[in-house]
């Protein structure tokens, strides 16, 4: 995946666990919007976190 289209997804995954964290500490949270908001941040850091195991190459 080239560096442009994951420096996107990273921001991506910044701001939608900043929305988490919000929804998260309101009085009056929707139950499914917080799923659907966990699910991408889950799917997003997966993402970034296969990628990153890609590029690291393991040396012994």
């Amino acid at each position: 995946m080239s560096t442009g289209m994951l420096s996107i997804i990273a921001i991506a995954s910044i701001v939608i666990w900043l929305v988490v964290s919000n929804e998260v500490l309101k009085t009056e949270n929707s139950r499914s919007k917080l799923i659907t908001l966990m699910t991408a941040g889950t799917l997003s850091t997966v993402i970034l976190t296969i990628s990153l195991f890609q590029s690291v190459s393991f040396k012994w």
